[in-house]
């Protein structure tokens, strides 16, 4: 279940640039355990950055995932990535696939594109912080 959110918070954090969407990311994901992307009829979405890097966009909640799937991906829905999960399993197929993650894109601004290995440090990095 996902963490509760009231329509200020979710604006204020909307608004926030990019490197800070990151940081909020982080933190929401590592401490609840839980990430969200979307999925459509095909699957799970995926589309290509600036650069041509095939990344899967994620949000900490999935309020932020059904923001961005009112416009572009109106046809799909969020998606629930347990953590563990996300952590053993998706980061190395995610790289062995040559694929990128997406942190929190939003409608009005692009997401920040980290190699899958990436984020897995900076998840345990801000695990880390909680031992």
């Amino acid at each position: 279940m996902p963490y509760e959110m009231n329509k200020s918070q979710f604006d204020q954090v909307l608004s926030l640039p990019a490197a800070k969407r990151y940081e909020h990311f982080i933190s929401k994901v590592t401490d609840w355990e839980e990430l969200w992307t979307l999925k459509g009829p095909d699957g799970l979405v995926l589309f290509g950055d600036d650069s041509g890097k095939e990344c899967i966009p994620i949000w900490p909640h999935p309020d932020y995932a059904s923001a961005l799937a009112k416009n572009t991906w109106s046809d799909c829905l969020p998606e629930k990535l347990e953590f563990e999960s996300f952590m053993e399993k998706w980061i190395p197929g995610m790289s062995q696939d040559g694929r990128f993650v997406a942190v929190f894109p939003t409608p009005n601004e692009k997401a920040i594109v980290v190699d899958p290995w990436r984020l897995k440090d900076d998840f345990l990095s801000e695990s880390e912080r909680y031992k």
